[in-house]
């Protein structure tokens, strides 16, 4: 039996938002004052170290876009409760295309609005990550990249003892998504060079890509059905 693949599983669109979760944090890390739009790890532990050293005004600014990247969460189940049986549009659609509002509206939100755009970036964020969960079947992340790290690892030392190519091919496609990831902090960090806060206006135009995506691996999906 053919295993059922969902419109928001292929690689293709897997590529198109690893670029966009590389490039939000680059953006966020070196536009907006050093504090990581997906890597919650990092913001909370620069919040502790903040809140230890007696700065708790430092502290909030990485405190705030925990708290918004939970909201991205709630915010993208609570679009799948509701809105799943959505005809034209899949609901993980619906996600991106909120997701994309969010991230155009931070590129006119100038310096002195850092907290709420780093926290606005954090909540596109955190709707991608709860959207976004699979890769061809494979449990993957698209917004960070140590649990695609390990199982990547996994997979290679798993190859590697029984010689199994599944095991080799599960590898290459973690590996791939990281370096996606990478791709798109450098493209992300270049765009920052020359357009400042409108940068993150680029990783919109990646999620934009992968909006139309979802389009063609529905009609190949539907096609799918026809042929068995």
């Amino acid at each position: 039996m053919a295993q059922k693949r969902q419109i928001s599983e292929s690689l293709q669109l897997g590529i198109v938002l690893a670029l966009a979760g590389g490039f939000m944090d680059a953006y966020s890390y070196v536009c907006r004052g050093h504090v990581f739009a997906n890597a919650q790890t990092g913001n909370i532990l620069l919040f502790g170290i903040s809140m230890s050293e007696g700065y708790p005004q430092i502290a909030a600014r990485y405190a705030m876009p925990v708290i918004a990247f939970a909201f991205g969460i709630a915010i993208a189940a609570t679009i799948r409760h509701y809105l799943r049986i959505a005809s034209l549009l899949h609901w993980r659609q619906i996600s991106v295309t909120i997701e994309i509002v969010f991230l155009c509206s931070v590129a006119f939100m100038p310096q002195s609005w850092n907290l709420l755009a780093n926290s606005v970036t954090s909540l596109a964020c955190g709707i991608q990550v709860q959207s976004f969960r699979k890769i061809n079947g494979n449990g993957m992340a698209t917004t960070m990249c140590i649990g695609n790290l390990r199982t990547a690892t996994q997979a290679l030392c798993d190859y590697w003892h029984t010689k199994d190519k599944a095991h080799a091919e599960k590898a290459g496609l973690f590996y791939g998504i990281i370096v996606c990831f990478a791709a798109g902090a450098i493209i992300g960090n270049k765009c920052v060079e020359i357009f400042a806060e409108k940068a993150i206006i680029g990783s919109a135009a990646f999620l934009a890509a992968g909006f139309f995506i979802m389009f063609i691996d529905r009609e190949q999906k539907i096609k799918d059905k026809g042929e068995l």
